[in-house]
């Protein structure tokens, strides 16, 4: 297996957004939903080979995993998830910040902890983006994947409307 180039997380995570924007809001919008409709029924899409500074390539792939949603998200709903997102990674990687990211053990997914938090039908949806860094034949494999949503509400006791 060739050596893979090595890059900052910086740059993967600009890498990343500029890759999924492409694909989802500077696409033609029938082109982005039918990508959408692909990856949202399970499907992992091949998006593009990068040709690094030093010659080397890498091929991105494209996955979403929905099973923490439960019922059928539209697409609309699906790019405001995706939208925000991308906005949130583009603030960190503004602001330099060195992003939160998650690591299994004995795995090649990263999960980065940046999160794009919307609404759909009054219940919450927070997209994340993950990475597995080493899939023969796919090369990475950008995937988007959206997390249970009450993890992240805020479960203080001061917050109690009872009290």
């Amino acid at each position: 297996m060739p050596q893979s180039a090595t890059i900052t997380q910086h740059q993967f995570l600009t890498m990343a957004v500029n890759l999924l924007h492409k694909a989802f809001f500077e696409n033609e919008r029938a082109a982005a939903k039918s990508l959408y409709r692909s990856i949202s029924s399970g499907e992992v899409r091949q998006l593009t080979r990068v040709k690094m500074e030093d010659g080397e390539t890498a091929d991105f792939a494209l996955a979403l995993d929905a099973s923490e949603y439960v019922g059928k998200l539209p697409f609309s709903a699906f790019r405001n998830s995706l939208n925000a997102l991308l906005q949130n990674l583009v603030v960190a990687l503004k602001d330099e910040e060195k992003v939160k990211s998650f690591e299994e053990e004995n795995s090649t997914t990263t999960l980065f902890g940046v999160f794009g938090v919307t609404k759909f039908n009054g219940e919450a949806l927070v997209l994340a983006l993950s990475a597995d860094m080493n899939r023969p034949n796919l090369g990475t494999i950008l995937k988007l994947m959206y997390l249970e949503p009450t993890q992240f509400l805020d479960s203080s006791p001061d917050k109690n409307e009872d009290s």
